[in-house]
């Protein structure tokens, strides 16, 4: 799936099953909200944490879809504002080749 049908079949889903879209910050709300449960999975799996149930289902198949969950919001924010995210996506990363062209080959810390 391309990123344009993406932002399509979450704007028909939206139109058909979610009936219409939250408010613009509504949705900034549940973003922050889900971008707090994959820091939550990722403290878990990848960090010092340890999970409150040690029976918890397939880390990876929770993180991949909470990291779903972000995108999908994402996209609804996209769709209601207008937003382009193959071209917003296209021009952010030449913004990134032209100014970070040398400036991580020649971080040291990176080395």
């Amino acid at each position: 799936m391309t990123i344009k049908e993406a932002q399509q079949q979450v704007d028909q889903w939206i139109k058909t099953v979610g009936v219409r879209y939250f408010s613009e910050l509504t949705n900034m709300a549940i973003l922050t909200e889900e971008v707090g449960e994959v820091a939550r999975l990722m403290s878990r799996i990848y960090g010092d944490q340890s999970f409150k149930k040690p029976n918890e289902k397939n880390h990876k198949e929770l993180l991949g879809d909470e990291i779903a969950d972000v995108l999908w919001v994402l996209i609804c924010i996209a769709n209601q504002t207008g937003i382009d995210l193959t071209e917003a996506l296209e021009k952010n990363l030449e913004k990134k080749n032209i100014r970070d062209k040398d400036r991580h080959k020649n971080n040291p810390k990176l080395k």
